[in-house]
């Protein structure tokens, strides 16, 4: 990084892959206009610099007496460090432990948290799956309401903290929404939840990318006890999560995960645990994913959080009026008060199924978006008033292999360098759509609820193969 600033205006150079070239039905080429970074972002040639030099001195962490494994083994633990600074751990108090990603990241810590019989978590209706599904496992759920336009209810928040108290070990809650972007006062969160004796879990996976967190703030009131988030979404996809949480949960109690690593011996008969982080992280880690990561916090502080957020912000605000001023466009949530809500936008056009409008940006447009329910089925269906009886029906139509009429969204969202012509792309892509400016000939996969065609072939082999 020395050789190359990188800077929020001229972010655009570092990004792999963002002048690609990708097939549309009309025959042409366009340059891929990527609009999924809530689903996963790309990477910056910074990072694939890094990521190969590094290469040449891989060798495996730990116990190595090898000069490779020795520098490697130094490298992890930095690179933990790094990370440790980065959503201001306690190095005292907190654990960093790298995972797969925020969904296996929650996974652990459901499995090894201290839960008893009757304990409660308390989560809402906006959450990812991944933090719904955990914790049905190993405890009984309980869901704060949502606004009408989406929000967490927080009326409902206080009065189940109030109703349930000390049933309530642990409050599960995402820092930002990945459907609609709303941002959520997650220390604000944390002290109600303190108040009663319990602990707050926050999945990052969309907050890490765009605010920078703080778990340890003045107030230790407000102070967050465990997080997750994935690097895939912050510009490093290369395997790795992080789950950081109270050293005290992990060090009770065998690891869900054993193998080597882990022990610090084995018998025939017995295993001793080793300390942590080993203890928590059997196997061969993803080391090059570990670095890829370190390598993209740096980035985003040389940039700097005050930037990123103004740049953000400022794009935000400029995609939700663009799209505003289309007929026929209903966007989702709150479209006034655009200060704590991230560059997601989900939306419909009047009369159009979802999956048909995202696959024409792709066929026609070479637009990426992502269209459904995002991991999302509680919280989409209340956004879209989906009634019981209609649920119901649902749910039997994709029993039988049938997602023809799945409710949902498409859903356009913004990374760090995105651009006004990015914006401009998809608000004049809309325009032509909701115009009936499109190509007829779109089937419907029934099974897959996916929108093809078959005269258009994308031979992918000839852009990517791997023979």
């Amino acid at each position: 990084m020395k050789n190359e600033k990188i800077t929020i205006e001229k972010i655009c150079e570092f990004v792999e892959g963002i002048e690609t070239l990708v097939p549309t039905i009309s025959g042409q080429m366009r340059q891929y206009v990527n609009l999924d970074n809530a689903a996963s972002t790309p990477t910056f040639t910074i990072i694939t610099k890094k990521v190969n030099e590094f290469l040449k001195w891989y060798s495996n962490v730990h116990r190595g007496t090898g000069f490779k494994s020795r520098l490697c083994s130094k490298i992890f633990e930095e690179a933990r460090e790094i990370i440790s600074k980065f959503v201001g751990a306690d190095k005292k108090s907190d654990v960093i432990l790298f995972c797969k990603n925020t969904t296996e990241g929650i996974n652990k810590l459901a499995n090894r948290y201290p839960f008893e019989l009757g304990d409660i978590v308390l989560t809402s209706v906006m959450e990812h799956h991944s933090n719904e599904l955990p914790w049905r496992k190993v405890a009984e759920v309980i869901h704060i309401g949502i606004t009408e336009d989406g929000k967490i209810d927080e009326t409902d928040f206080k009065q189940k903290l109030s109703l349930y108290g000390k049933k309530i070990k642990l409050v599960a809650i995402s820092g930002a929404s990945n459907v609609t972007g709303y941002v959520n006062p997650i220390h604000t969160y944390a002290k109600w939840v303190h108040e009663i004796g319990a602990e707050i879990f926050i999945d990052a996976a969309q907050l890490a990318p765009h605010r920078k967190i703080n778990m340890h703030p003045i107030n230790e009131d407000e102070k967050i006890d465990y997080l997750a988030f994935s690097a895939h979404k912050l510009y490093a996809p290369f395997g790795i999560g992080v789950l950081i949480g109270k050293k005290n949960i992990f060090e009770i109690g065998a690891p869900e995960i054993v193998g080597g690593g882990a022990v610090d011996i084995v018998t025939l008969e017995d295993a001793y645990w080793t300390s942590l982080p080993d203890k928590e992280e059997a196997g061969t880690p993803d080391i090059v994913g570990v670095v890829a990561l370190a390598q993209a916090i740096l980035i985003i502080e040389e940039i700097g959080w005050e930037k990123i957020v103004e740049h953000e912000n400022e794009l935000t605000r400029y995609a939700f009026s663009k799209l505003k001023n289309i007929s026929k466009i209903k966007l989702i949530g709150d479209t006034e008060n655009l200060s704590n809500r991230l560059g997601v936008l989900s939306f419909n056009i009047e009369g159009m199924p979802h999956g048909l409008v995202a696959s024409i940006l792709s066929f026609e447009f070479a637009i990426g978006t992502r269209n459904g329910c995002f991991c999302a089925h509680p919280y989409v269906k209340c956004l879209l008033n989906v009634s019981k009886t209609e649920s119901d029906e649902m749910e039997k139509n994709i029993l039988n292999r049938n997602r023809s009429n799945i409710p949902g969204f498409v859903r356009a969202s913004l990374g760090i360098y995105s651009s006004k012509n990015d914006v401009d792309e998809l608000a004049n892509a809309l325009d032509e759509i909701t115009k009936g400016n499109y190509k007829d000939g779109y089937y419907l996969d029934v099974e897959r609820g996916e929108y093809l065609r078959k005269d258009f072939n994308e031979n992918f082999s000839n852009y990517f193969k791997l023979i």
